[in-house]
């Protein structure tokens, strides 16, 4: 059975895993992220104790921006110093297998559409809504990236005029509808949020909903314009979704065209703790089988 590395390079850590071509994942190892050289070999040195004979490609998921046609990591926000880094170049030329390169939420949209919430689809959309906001697209049972990689990118559109920061643009969709968004109310983190409303806060319910205003807006938009039979989406949805989920539903019930929104699911994603892990494998798998 083949087997393959998959590496998630985020900017406070860094997963390693080997798994086979089911999605099972067989050894893992995880360490901080820290300086570009020491970070790069951790890899190479995690890589290297989980390889075995069997592996036949690696997987890389990061944080964009980033050029997966050349492998280049192009100094990501979260991971400061990382310019222009051939970072396919460096594994293949170490390990002697094909190499891929994919931004985070392009992966993520891969492995919840082979192995999670979006298995069977057609047409999916995944959102990362974490620390960011971003999509990656699954159209006509493909992978979309666009014409230079940069579908996708969500969080840039802009909602308001003025307003919270996001993706270096005020008022934009990440200002709102991601980690860092929700931290610009002043209340604390999304986390903390999550357990102010489990307790019923008033100011942290008034702040989920809110963000599920602003969440049905975009998801409205991606059902008239994409037609998908499904939406996923990560991480804050997936922890806090039920202070959001009924005025999401509400706003979609009143922006969307009826015909398309009767037609798609919004899900959170069905991975959980393991969406990095099977993003980064998956990007080596659908790579390497096409």
């Amino acid at each position: 059975m083949r087997e393959y590395i998959g590496i998630d390079i985020g900017g406070t850590k860094c997963g390693v895993v080997r798994g086979d071509e089911k999605g099972i994942v067989l050894e893992r190892q995880s360490f901080p992220t820290t300086d570009r050289d020491q970070t790069l070999n951790r890899i190479f040195e995690a890589v290297n104790k989980l390889w075995t004979e069997q592996v036949k490609a690696i997987g890389i998921s990061c944080g964009g921006p980033l050029d997966s046609k050349k492998g280049l990591i192009l100094g990501p926000p979260n991971l400061p110093g990382w310019d222009r880094v051939p970072i396919t170049e460096l594994l293949q030329e170490r390990f002697l297998v094909p190499t891929y390169l994919e931004n985070d939420a392009d992966a993520c949209a891969v492995a919840e559409w082979r192995f999670g919430a979006g298995h069977g689809c057609e047409n999916m959309i995944f959102l990362t809504f974490g620390t960011g906001l971003g999509a990656g697209l699954i159209l006509n049972g493909k992978l979309y990236k666009g014409t230079c990689g940069m579908a996708g990118e969500v969080g840039h559109v802009r909602l308001f005029d003025q307003g919270h920061i996001g993706y270096g643009k005020k008022g934009s969709y990440e200002g709102y509808c991601s980690g860092g968004g929700i931290a610009q109310y002043g209340l604390g983190s999304a986390r903390e949020l999550a357990g102010l409303a489990g307790e019923k806060d008033e100011q942290a319910l008034k702040v989920w909903q809110e963000t599920g205003e602003c969440l049905g807006r975009l998801l409205a938009i991606l059902v008239d314009m994409l037609n998908p039979e499904r939406i996923v989406i990560g991480s804050i949805y997936v922890r806090a979704g039920q202070y959001m989920r009924d005025t999401v539903e509400d706003v979609l019930k009143k922006e969307a065209l009826a015909k398309s929104r009767e037609v798609c699911k919004v899900v959170p994603a069905g991975l959980g703790e393991s969406l990095g892990d099977m993003a980064s494998l998956c990007v080596a798998m659908n790579l390497f089988e096409e």
